[in-house]
């Protein structure tokens, strides 16, 4: 397993992030999807953390999460996410691929930001994505995560200023949001993605992945062109009661983006 989120970015191709819920369809089943997605070629694994108010998910993801919350017994939060990755990651050893946490400010902040950060230092998490986590109130997290990446949003509103902070003050990678609005599986990409992917490429270093509305293994190819990483949430989560059904379409995504050169 590579230290930290960089290391799904070094093959010389575009890298495919795949997104499944914590806790969904239950805990063992999320373990199975995990398993899954590494069997289908997934080369960051980006792992929801259930929760009451996600802001930034759609409906499949909100869905899985209020399942998660319910169906588990005693709840499934952050605190459960954490223990199952721990799992996940030693049972996969140097065979893990990078995995990054993908949750909100509030469960961060109940837990206790010292707490999370060994907790998921603890476990072997490379990163963390907050989606309500503005840059300029990032240090108070950031002064208690070293050795943890924390990966900031870059989206189509984003100016300039706040491009060049973004790509300063994350580690790992740079999420480029791909459209405006909450996560979910969509019929079209925006024409103006490319253009988008290369203002966020201009402000920093790191790698790039683009996330949100990607679905089809058709529209990861494309935006494979012109992006680092492609991420897929939505689609994949459709499909996470099945593990069989899972890795058929990771595998898939994977081929795709692995396939542009």
């Amino acid at each position: 397993m590579s230290d930290g989120l960089r290391g799904a970015f070094i093959h010389g191709r575009p890298a495919l992030v795949a997104y499944v819920m914590a806790g969904y369809p239950d805990r063992a089943g999320s373990l199975d999807a995990l398993r899954a997605l590494v069997d289908g070629g997934a080369d960051l694994i980006e792992l929801g953390v259930p929760y009451a108010d996600p802001l930034a998910d759609g409906p499949v993801i909100r869905e899985a999460a209020d399942v998660a919350r319910s169906a588990n017994p005693g709840g499934f939060g952050l605190a459960e996410t954490i223990d199952l990755a721990a799992e996940f990651l030693a049972e996969m050893g140097e065979g893990a691929p990078p995995l990054a946490l993908m949750t909100y400010l509030n469960p961060l902040m109940r837990m206790g930001l010292p707490r999370v950060a060994e907790a998921i230092r603890s476990a072997g998490i490379g990163g963390v994505i907050v989606p309500d986590l503005p840059p300029d109130m990032a240090p108070m997290w950031l002064t208690v995560s070293s050795g943890i990446d924390t990966v900031f949003l870059a989206a189509p509103t984003s100016t300039p200023e706040r491009l060049s902070k973004v790509g300063e003050m994350s580690r790992g990678f740079v999420y480029c949001v791909s459209t405006t609005g909450v996560t979910g599986e969509r019929t079209e990409l925006p024409n103006e993605l490319a253009t988008l992917v290369g203002r966020v490429k201009a402000s920093t270093t790191l790698p790039v992945a683009v996330g949100f509305g990607v679905s089809t293994p058709e529209q990861a190819a494309i935006v494979a062109r012109s992006a680092d990483g492609v991420v897929v949430g939505s689609a994949l989560v459709r499909r996470q009661h099945d593990a069989g059904e899972l890795r058929a379409l990771c595998r898939e995504l994977a081929d795709a983006v692995h396939g542009v050169v």
